[in-house]
């Protein structure tokens, strides 16, 4: 697949305080790209250097090929939602959507059909902004992004303020959007939905990528889960052929070895086992806290929200 958004050796420096410190990565067409790292770590940065709003201090981020600050009419090519608060407070959610449609050049019925998306009635997209809540600014902040029927979108914490059915609604909205052959990176700090919706992951810290690929890859199952008639002898013999064994929650043992190798001392101790299998895939709160471990505060990042 075409890469549609492409980082190069992209470097952030204020002063002495190096916020994005030469990454690369690439976000791929018709894919999710789970954008992670602590607070801190660089991920605002590199989405604003993206949107043309802060300059890099060396290396380029590129839009299909070309800067944001190179497209003809950007709201048609890229949608972008970096802070859902900055919105005028003073208009009203209809208002702003409209001088959007006005600015980009799309028809007036995009605005009703944007509401009708987000689900905003009429009597909501009539009230001023600053009566409106976190998640109804998200969603007018989502409609506004997708005003110019973009390809691409570009979604700093789109999930802030939503409720738990609002946050299905947007892995849903973001799911078939990117089905549809369109490419989207997502920020997020609620983990448990970016392992759903993402295809790909790119993980921040300290300014750095610490890991990057497919979800399927970071992921991977590794080891072995065994359990026995008789746990204790098991490991005790594992443990003896110089295998790393532990006991697993809920019973049997995890065993950094492949499942034959496991097996093949089970088979010479003469111990029957009653399940083999390769270990499962890493849960990706386990994943990200293992690569940004050198990267967290006081208080660790979890899979709901900070």
């Amino acid at each position: 697949m075409n890469a549609m958004i492409t980082v190069e050796n992209l470097t952030k420096r204020y002063g002495d305080y190096v916020a994005v410190d030469d990454i690369s990565f690439a976000c791929r067409a018709g894919q999710v790209t789970g954008f992670l790292g602590p607070n801190g770590a660089g991920k605002s940065t590199t989405m604003r250097i993206m949107a043309g709003l802060t300059p890099a201090t060396a290396g380029r981020a590129t839009i299909d090929g070309r800067t944001y600050r190179d497209l003809d009419n950007p709201a048609t090519e890229v949608g972008v939602l970096l802070d859902a608060s900055a919105q005028h407070a003073g208009r009203t959610g209809e208002e702003i959507l409209r001088l959007s449609a006005m600015t980009i050049g799309v028809p007036r019925s995009r605005v009703d059909d944007m509401l009708e998306l987000v689900s905003l009635t009429p009597e909501e997209a009539g009230r001023r902004v600053r009566n409106y809540s976190l998640g109804m600014r998200q969603r007018l902040g989502l409609a506004n992004a997708l005003m110019g029927d973009p390809h691409i979108l570009i979604l700093d914490e789109p999930a802030n303020g939503l409720d738990p059915a609002g946050i299905h609604w947007m892995r849903g909205l973001l799911r078939d959007y990117a089905d549809r052959g369109g490419t989207v990176l997502l920020s997020s700090h609620l983990l448990h939905e970016i392992e759903i919706v993402a295809d790909d992951l790119v993980v921040i810290g300290n300014g750095r990528i610490v890991a990057q690929g497919t979800k399927a890859e970071l992921l991977a199952g590794t080891g072995t889960v065994v359990r026995s008639t008789d746990d204790t002898a098991l490991a005790t013999a594992l443990i003896t052929a110089g295998l790393r064994a532990q006991a697993a929650t809920g019973g049997g043992l995890n065993v950094d070895a492949q499942p034959a190798d496991v097996g093949a001392v089970a088979a010479v101790q003469g111990i029957a086992l009653t399940e083999l299998r390769a270990g499962d895939g890493a849960r990706l709160e386990e994943m990200f806290l293992s690569l940004t471990a050198a990267d967290q505060r006081e208080q660790p990042l979890t899979a709901g929200a900070l």
